[in-house]
């Protein structure tokens, strides 16, 4: 009974309202030439601040509103590249070519319920995800979507680049194995063929899973990806899966990577003889992080571990 009362208090006071303001625009749409000016603007400004009469422009104290991050990336004429580097990492033309490849499959069906989302729509929100690692509350309201639209999208963008880009990801060969040789070898690196280091994808705590495991010194959840890179950046191997508390070494010996290196299967170029008579099929530079091997070359001074990360290497 308490619940009827205020439900129907409420759409009395509603219908109320609507009634006098429908009054008060009637009275000034309807004003004779006769009535004197100033009480027809009085009338006219009172129409303007209950809300009859709309503005054409905000209020002069008051900030515009853009709608969110994805409204300011959709004005591409007035958004610098910086931007998108800032808000994806990645620049303007390779965001819209991740679109134009991946469009035919994230298309939605038209229904008679709302506008389905569009695909750069969905892919900006995905790469934005990715790069800020924050929460699907916070991320999806800065895209105006819902918070079960973004996990969905989120699988389904992941699929698309899966299917698309399979064959994206390979070792060096050919022409660009050569150039990528002659490049380390123009740094001082000769028969090198890149850089390894581990980096963190920011993720909400899995359920039903120790919470030490993703937590690290950085006070955040996060599974570890170890990527191998040419001198342009391009990734040519890559390993993902293990939670945060992981160290670097131990992802390396988990990998495929380190598999591959372990058979003699990593590099098959032919030898070089580097100064000191080091001779060598191929190498891979990286941190201290990581422990001296005749396939990874590291910083003189030998592995340099954290403090915090001693837990990690006993686990």
């Amino acid at each position: 009974m308490r619940y009827r009362i205020e439900r129907t208090t409420s759409r009395l006071k509603m219908r109320l309202t609507i009634r006098s303001q429908r009054q008060l625009l009637q009275q000034v749409m309807e004003a004779p030439d006769c009535v004197s000016m100033s009480e027809s603007i009085v009338q006219f400004c009172w129409a303007m601040a209950s809300g009859v009469i709309l503005r054409a422009t905000p209020r002069w104290w008051m900030r515009r509103r853009t709608g969110g991050t994805w409204e300011d990336l959709r004005k591409i004429d007035d958004v610098a590249d910086d931007y998108y580097k800032e808000k994806l990492r990645i620049s303007l033309r390779v965001f819209r070519e991740i679109v134009e490849a991946l469009s035919p499959l994230l298309f939605r069906r038209v229904t008679f319920y709302r506008v389905p989302l569009m695909p750069d729509h969905i892919i900006a929100y995905v790469l934005y995800r990715w790069a800020s690692g924050e929460t699907y509350e916070s991320s999806t309201s800065s895209f105006d979507i819902g918070c079960a639209s973004g996990l969905i999208v989120v699988e389904d963008v992941t699929r698309a680049l899966l299917s698309v880009y399979s064959d994206n990801i390979v070792r060096p060969s050919g022409l660009w194995r050569v150039l990528v040789l002659r490049a380390f070898e123009a740094k001082g690196f000769p028969n090198c063929y890149g850089g390894i280091d581990c980096t963190h994808i920011y993720v909400d705590k899995p359920a039903n899973a120790p919470s030490e495991n993703y937590f690290d010194r950085k006070h955040r959840f996060f599974v570890v990806a170890q990527v191998v890179v040419d001198l342009d950046l391009r990734i040519t191997n890559v390993f993902v899966g293990y939670p945060g508390s992981c160290h670097n070494i131990c992802v390396l010996q988990l990998s495929s990577l380190w598999a591959r290196a372990e058979e003699g299967d990593l590099f098959r170029g032919p030898a070089v003889v580097l100064p000191f008579g080091v001779k060598t099929h191929g190498y891979i530079l990286g941190d201290n992080g990581y422990p001296p091997l005749e396939w990874i070359v590291v910083p003189y001074g030998g592995t340099d571990q954290c403090a915090g990360e001693e837990r990690f290497d006993n686990e």
